[in-house]
């Protein structure tokens, strides 16, 4: 064995060793995730600010980007036309709890905040990242959420990640509405999508070609174009959350979210008890498509 063979290989055991899947936290709030040296999704721990957005809109704690096999990325970060929508998130638009009716959709007096690593980035065949993070009224923490992102290598054109919620009220019970406005159901885990051409959306029961609420699927997805390259994005939701299957928001202009707990005649909301904490499971699907 010559010294110039012997060095290459011990050079190359490194990145042997490193695996196809890689967390890199890049210290300004973002942890990424590789996949042989590529972006597979990125986690936003800390405040997130697009340049040209208003102030009021900075957030943390959501998924973006998420990338398929193939390199396209299908979500969308502070639209123009809707500035709080973040990619893959979970937001209620009513958080009620000693007398007030918070928001946290559009956040004005209702913030998440990074509390700690519960499962440090690391890599591994299937690379685990746990978070704690507290939801904010001022300064008075109300719920205690703790995100369990799993994500598995790639198998072909397809990319999956699971994304488990727990989420606790501190001190006082906390309730969770989505919209109360007629035509609404928004509130709940949430996809906005880019920019794209030939939006398809798609659930169990079939096409879904206009605004839909409220109707009940196993999983909805949304396949488009992005730059000539067709892609889609599934969420499919553990009922075991609901107890039911989900009712959902979808709209062909690019959302797709799977409300909880929903509205019918009996349900209008889901109270989080001290002690008692709600676990909520999806898996999501990006995949490259012909």
């Amino acid at each position: 064995m010559t010294r110039t063979t012997l060095f290459a290989m011990c050079t190359a055991l490194p990145l042997m060793a490193a695996g196809p899947l890689e967390w890199r936290d890049h210290k300004d709030g973002r942890v990424e995730l590789l996949e042989n040296g590529k972006t597979a999704l990125v986690y936003n721990y800390g405040p997130q600010l697009k340049e040209g957005a208003p102030e009021n809109r900075r957030r943390c704690c959501y998924i973006f980007p998420v990338m398929t096999p193939a390199g396209v990325s299908m979500l969308d970060d502070f639209p123009k036309d809707h500035y709080h929508h973040r990619g893959i998130f979970w937001a209620w638009p009513h958080v009620e709890t000693g007398g007030q009716d918070l928001d946290g959709w559009m956040f004005p007096n209702l913030q998440n905040r990074f509390e700690k690593w519960v499962t440090p980035p690391a890599a591994k065949k299937s690379a685990i990242l746990a978070v704690e993070n507290g939801w904010y009224a001022g300064e008075h923490k109300i719920v205690r959420e703790t995100l369990k992102l799993t994500a598995y290598p790639s198998k072909g054109a397809k990319r999956e990640f699971d994304v488990e919620l727990k989420l606790e009220a501190v001190g006082e019970a906390v309730t969770l509405r989505g919209s109360a406005e007629k035509g609404k159901s928004y509130g709940g885990l949430s996809a906005r999508f880019a920019p794209r051409e030939q939006t398809a959306i798609l659930a169990d029961t079939g096409a879904v070609t206009k605004d839909e609420d409220l109707v009940a699927h196993a999983w909805a997805e949304l396949s488009a174009l992005y730059e000539g390259k067709r892609a889609v994005l599934r969420i499919t939701p553990d009922p075991k959350g609901a107890g039911t299957p989900y009712q959902w928001c979808l709209r062909p202009y690019g959302f797709v979210g799977a409300s909880f707990p929903g509205r019918t005649e009996t349900v209008t909301g889901y109270t989080l008890e001290p002690g008692k904490p709600l676990r909520l499971k999806f898996r999501v699907t990006a995949s490259d498509a012909n």
